[in-house]
């Protein structure tokens, strides 16, 4: 039997056995029957109420494969402590011929071992439910009285020993006067710079963020107001500012928030790290610039020539003309089978040739195979002495240990086949070159370096060697042949 131990730790009970205690048990419990253990999946501070969790995922796609044979779990609530989502699963590992096996609860496989797993659960989901009531009833309680529930603590705050929120003589003041500060119109920039130089810090000690500070000016707990959930409770902890004061930069965050932004997010410059200027070899980064009518306009340019690094002549060209040109050629490119067929041969080379270990295993397992046959053969023959015997023996526990090996190789390195690999790459056939994320997808995926030139640029893709040149002319006059006319004169956009 090949098995696998599905080991979880819920955020919400820190009594429970740890993860290293599980797994020793479900070890043991192994060792014991002779089960040989491939993978650990271990999911941490992940509540069982849940199916969302990656490990556990991972672990029911991966009983698809048919490389083990069962489940190790230290107790069933490890597995969940949902009876629809138990029921479901554990019905989807054994149509993939899996099953789930408690290392610490001894339950048979008639129907009274059914009736007792599904008590077992049922009281799993009670138990869950009834913790859950218990920590919303205590923290709605600690509301009332004013005790800090738990959480990140309030800059300018600290817990006192009967765990109630008390202000922090030296850091309340600061915060006290970065709220002055943005109600008279400063930054939030400026308030993050002058909280950092006065050494206030975040929960982790590092200096605050522009989301530190939003948050921070957003926290009504410095006002004295205390919520847990639908409940707030007023005048429990002792305010740092003032009511009006909090009132003003509520009214000034969301004055601010309905205006234009100062600042706009950032274009994506898709060749970046890929595109190269032909004459001096330096990449070229994006930059942007207005023009006199107010239209802004995006291009690369070549950072020899932006830092004046080097006597380089290179024009800066438009962002979109030039990755227009890469995303149609590389579509080009794909269209072609014989492409195709060569990146498929590339990826399967590569494949084979990481996986070294595979192969090993698998030609030491059909040569134990045949030793283990020819043994047989001579035990027909009447060739049966202590030595045939310890030696066929010996044979078997090889070829076991080795079909684990196997097992366990290729739950961690899976192999793709040459079909699917094919069918992957024709589905970038169907991509729709205008979403930008597609034209990404195209260039990281499929584009290893390009050369530009003022007249030309050279194209390098990661499935081949050479290269292709693309005469910018030979551009130019099929634009023009199409009525387009020619992004070139904007090559040289300056700002």
């Amino acid at each position: 039997m090949k098995a696998v131990i599905y080991a979880r730790y819920s955020s919400d009970n820190q009594r429970e056995e740890s993860i290293e205690g599980q797994i020793r048990e479900c070890t043991a419990f192994a060792e014991k029957n002779g089960i040989t253990i491939l993978r650990h999946y271990i999911d941490r501070a992940y509540s069982a109420k849940t199916d969302n969790r990656p490990e556990f995922q991972q672990m029911i796609r991966d009983s698809g494969r048919h490389l083990f044979d069962m489940v190790i779990v230290w107790k069933l609530d490890r597995f969940s402590r949902n009876r629809y989502d138990s029921a479901r699963y554990k019905t989807q590992l054994k149509r993939n011929g899996v099953k789930v096996v408690s290392a610490t609860e001894v339950i048979s496989d008639g129907a009274e071992g059914i009736i007792l797993e599904s008590v077992l659960e049922g009281f799993a989901e009670y138990y869950s439910a009834d913790l859950a009531e218990k920590v919303v009833r205590g923290m709605t309680e600690n509301l009332l009285k004013g005790k800090f529930n738990g959480g990140t603590i309030p800059i300018g705050y600290y817990v006192d020993a009967e765990q109630h929120l008390q202000p922090d003589p030296m850091v309340a003041p600061l915060i006290l006067e970065a709220y002055r500060m943005y109600a008279d119109g400063a930054l939030m920039k400026d308030v993050r710079v002058w909280l950092n130089q006065k050494g206030v810090r975040n929960a982790r000690g590092g200096e605050l963020s522009h989301n530190s500070v939003q948050y921070m000016l957003h926290n009504r707990r410095y006002i004295g107001e205390y919520a847990f959930r639908d409940r707030v409770m007023l005048d429990v902890i002792p305010p740092i500012v003032p009511t009006d004061l909090f009132d003003r930069v509520q009214e000034r965050l969301a004055k601010n928030k309905s205006a234009p932004a100062h600042f706009k997010a950032e274009e994506e410059y898709l060749l970046t790290t890929k595109l190269f200027c032909g004459y001096c070899g330096a990449y070229l980064c994006g930059e942007s610039g207005r023009s006199r009518t107010g239209t802004v306009h995006h291009y690369y340019k070549c950072v020899s020539v932006k830092k004046r690094r080097a006597d380089c002549h290179k024009k800066p060209v438009r962002k979109k003309w030039i990755e227009d040109i890469v995303v149609r050629r590389t579509m080009e490119m794909l269209q072609d089978d014989s492409a195709i067929e060569a990146i498929v041969a590339l990826m399967m080379e590569i494949q084979d040739r990481e996986s070294t270990a595979l192969p090993l295993y698998e030609r030491q397992l059909a040569e134990t195979n045949t030793a283990i046959n020819n043994m047989l053969n001579a035990i027909q023959q009447g060739v049966l002495t202590r030595s045939t015997k310890e030696r066929l023996e010996e044979l078997e526990k090889t070829r076991d240990d080795l079909e684990a090996k196997i097992a366990q190789e290729k739950m961690e390195h899976p192999r793709i086949s040459a079909e699917f690999m094919r069918f992957w790459l024709l589905r970038f056939r169907g991509l729709e070159v205008d979403k930008p994320e597609h034209r990404k997808m195209l260039i990281d995926t499929f584009v290893n370096a390009i050369f530009l030139y003022d007249d030309k640029m050279v194209m390098t893709f990661n499935f081949k060697e050479g290269e292709e040149t693309i005469r910018l002319s030979d551009l130019e006059e099929a634009e023009k042949d199409q009525g387009n006319g020619s992004d070139m004169d904007c090559s040289g956009e300056r700002t």
